[in-house]
């Protein structure tokens, strides 16, 4: 027990509580608020002690940031500052140094200040300077930061640590019209603001933690900065595993690792989602609230708005990590609007990769008007190959230099608060959660459809058409226009502008080779402009062209001629016969019947089409050489290889003028007439064509993209009938499993290739192998194609012969 003389008079012991932590030194928890009145009569100062708010956390994770700490604030006269977003755990840290400094150096003072606001960081200063009885204290012309500094800068009073805990406003730290020449709140101004009251001496360490960047920078030097992100999966997962001791029967480790990942390894999200299923239980369990948080964003919003768990926060703080981030909002929006405005449209994109196109005012020009759907052409038989219309032009605009720095200062602030966050200074990131709390922020301001329109009509305006050319730009907002997908709006221009995001999407996974993904966005956007249009409107029809396009590199050749039928009629009604619209539909519904194996009904459609555009459009016209390539693959297909090779010839010669010897066009007319040099018995042109085709669309296109799996395909068939036996088969099976995957067994290319496996295997005298190896290959064809379908056919006459020998 402590002397008498060292004993906190009673008025402190109630207010604060304490704990001996040595016959010298006295550990506080808890904080004085308001007029403190004791004896006058002089009283000896106490000893060093730690005044602390908040009791010590027993499940506090020993992060590698608290080393780093300690390594700082060691140094003489050191300033450091934890920076870092709200709810990362910043204050929990500076607590449990708090703890470990009056462990490690009894002799050492530890005070707490209240920095959120002014009148908080006031109360504070008196709070601590009652404690320590400083002459004057009470006195009201006293200047009590005045007072408090000058106590500290007394090396006889020996070492201490100031923490500065929610330092996140400038104004009332740095600004001089805050405080008048008593210390007192006041809007005259004064010469000397608050933060010369901090003393920066040998004896005496001062520890802010801080969510503005900005505000860290002006207070210490950027080495003396520690950044807190969110906790790595090993330090979460332990965290989560402390707080729900006991307390709920665990399924294993891995539904524990999902739900931390799904809180992003936030310590607050995770303190308050294990508080949240603790005081469930038992009929919460983590499987059930992860199963619950991920059905929607309004459960994750509802289940993130959970206001328990922590309960060393400052009483200003709120235990929910979206209202947490709500108030930061609050703050940003006070000091500049335009920067949450820059927030608000950033929460609607995808959290990654957001581009600074998108975010410039400068580079919108607003919604698109009109029609949002340009015509897609046709598909060639073996790789796909499509015609679409050129896009419109460039957008530019010259944003004035104001503007260019307003947008600067916006980023900044955000970034200061560690909203948002990048890599390459071009294109930037967000948590999802921060998303998800920002929308609720909107929400609650009726602003949450204004935004979700401006991201759209944005978007709209800068997801270019699916041409090769624009494949990068598709690329970098693609993962948007997959946000976007699911963000319907309500307006009518933004309806407009959100199908024609979905349609230019699916247009480029179609070039993509990316059938599934294709279709789905085809089909929401057939499904949307049929409801706000009518089914026979332009944008209709163009929609069901890419629903039928979709399906058909998918094999399901049926369905897709239904749809190339209904436009094909609609258009021949409305736009006439000779329409550019219409001979594409007609061009459309011929690329059915050749995959289908009805090659004359094919023929026909092709030559009506390519003559019409001869006339129409000019001899190298993209549309013209399209429909010459798709008529060539029909001679291919019956077996005329002299007319298939003049066409094909042609058709390359004129693709690699007009559009360059790299494009995906010209290497399709390159691979089809590689095809015919093969049906011809010319294997060593055919082979020095496929090579360079498969070199230059693994390039371009990927090892995994079905006409670089086309290409290799023809060539490992080259090598069969060269009787390279070893060669054939590394490509084919290669082939083979890579088509499994990305299209499945039961796909027509698949099939095709397990079908010419079948044949190297044969012609190897591998016969058991080969006759295995048809036969799943005839059944599968029966399912997909049909008994009638040419290639089904030709399986059961080669099994027949097989089994026959």
């Amino acid at each position: 027990m402590a002397d008498t003389a060292r004993q906190p008079p009673k008025a402190i012991q109630q207010q604060f509580g304490h704990t001996a932590v040595n016959d010298n030194s006295l550990l506080f928890q808890g904080i004085v608020h308001g007029d403190v009145h004791l004896n006058q009569r002089p009283v000896t100062p106490p000893s060093p002690t730690a005044i602390i708010p908040f009791g010590r956390d027993p499940d506090f994770v020993d992060r590698k940031e608290i080393d780093r700490v300690h390594e700082l604030c060691a140094k003489p006269a050191s300033q450091t500052a934890l920076l870092g977003l709200g709810g990362v755990g910043k204050s929990q840290i500076a607590i449990e140094y708090a703890y470990r400094v009056r462990e490690r150096s009894p002799e050492t003072w530890v005070f707490w200040i209240h920095a959120s606001n002014a009148a908080r960081y006031e109360q504070s200063f008196r709070d601590v300077a009652e404690y320590l009885k400083i002459p004057g204290r009470r006195d009201s012309q006293s200047n009590i930061f005045e007072l408090l500094s000058t106590w500290l800068r007394e090396e006889k009073r020996g070492k201490w640590v100031v923490i500065l805990d929610n330092l996140d406003e400038a104004g009332f730290f740095f600004d001089v019209s805050n405080v008048d020449s008593d210390g007192q709140p006041q809007s005259q101004g004064r010469s000397i603001p608050l933060r010369s009251y901090l003393p920066c001496c040998q004896h005496g360490a001062v520890l802010v933690t801080t969510r503005s960047r900005d505000m860290a920078f002006r207070l210490v030097e950027e080495c003396n900065i520690v950044m807190i992100e969110p906790m790595n999966a090993t330090d979460a997962l332990s965290l989560a595993e402390k707080k729900l001791r006991g307390l709920v029967k665990q399924p294993g480790i891995e539904i524990t690792q999902a739900l931390i990942k799904a809180l992003e390894y936030m310590p607050l999200a995770i303190v308050q989602a294990t508080a949240y299923i603790a005081h469930k239980a038992p009929r919460c369990s983590i499987k059930q609230y992860l199963e619950k948080f991920e059905q929607s964003d309004r459960k994750k919003v509802g289940l993130l708005d959970y206001d328990r768990g922590q309960l060393r926060r400052d009483r200003e703080a709120k235990n929910s990590i979206i209202t947490t981030w709500q108030i930061s909002f609050d703050h940003i929006r006070e000091a500049r609007q335009s920067a949450t405005d820059l927030l608000s449209l950033m929460s609607f994109c995808d959290r990654q990769g957001i581009p600074e196109s998108l975010l410039r005012a400068s580079d919108y020009e607003g919604p698109a008007t009109g029609s949002d759907q340009q015509n897609i052409g046709t598909i060639d038989s073996e790789d796909e190959e499509h015609t679409y219309d050129e896009e419109s032009g460039d957008e530019e605009s010259n944003s004035d230099f104001s503007a260019a720095e307003a947008f600067e200062q916006d980023l900044s602030t955000l970034m200061d608060y560690s909203f948002i966050s990048t890599s390459d200074g071009r294109t930037f990131q967000m948590h999802r959660l921060v998303q998800l709390a920002t929308q609720k922020w909107l929400q609650a301001k009726g602003q949450e459809d204004r935004w979700k329109h401006e991201f759209i009509d944005r978007l709209s305006s800068q997801f270019p058409t699916g041409e090769y050319e624009n494949w990068p730009k598709c690329q970098e907002l693609l993962p948007h226009a997959t946000s976007a997908a699911a963000q319907r709006p309500k307006t009518e221009d933004s309806s407009a502008a959100w199908t024609g995001i979905l349609y230019r999407a699916a247009w480029y996974f179609l070039k993509k080779g990316q059938g599934p993904e294709a279709q789905k966005m085809a089909e929401a956007t057939m499904e949307a402009t049929s409801k706000r249009l009518e089914r026979t409107h332009d944008d209709t029809l163009r929609s069901m062209d890419m629903v039928g396009h979709a399906l058909m590199i998918q094999g399901r050749w049926k369905a897709a001629e239904e749809l190339f039928v209904e436009v094909m009629e609609t258009r021949k009604q409305k736009l006439g016969l000779d329409h550019p619209d219409t001979l594409t539909s007609m061009a459309n519904l011929a690329s059915t019947y050749r995959n289908q194996g009805r090659w004359d009904k094919a023929e026909e459609l092709f030559v009506e089409v390519m003559e019409t555009r001869k006339q129409k459009l000019g001899l190298d016209h993209p549309d013209t050489l399209t429909s010459m390539a798709n008529l060539a693959s029909t001679y291919r297909n019956q077996g005329r290889w002299d007319k298939a090779k003049e066409l094909e010839v042609e058709v390359m010669e004129t693709s690699k003028q007009k559009l360059g010897l790299d494009h995906p066009d010209t290497l399709t007319s390159m691979n089809n007439l590689a095809s015919t040099y093969g049906n011809q018995g010319r294997w060593d042109k055919a082979k020095e064509l496929f090579v360079e085709v498969i070199e230059t669309r693994k390039q371009k296109l990927g090892l995994d993209h079905p006409d670089t799996l086309t290409s290799m395909a023809n060539l490992a068939s080259t090598y069969r009938n060269q009787g390279r036996w070893d060669k054939a088969e590394e490509l084919f099976m290669e082939v083979i499993e890579t088509r499994k995957q990305k299209l499945g067994l039961d796909h027509p290319s698949t099939l095709t290739a397990m079908n010419n496996l079948a044949y190297t295997w044969y012609a190897q005298e591998r016969a058991i192998e080969a006759i295995d190896m048809m036969d799943s290959c005839y059944r599968l064809r029966v399912k997909a194609l049909g008994q009638d379908h040419p290639h089904t056919s030709s399986s059961l006459q080669s099994l027949t012969i097989w089994r026959a020998e």
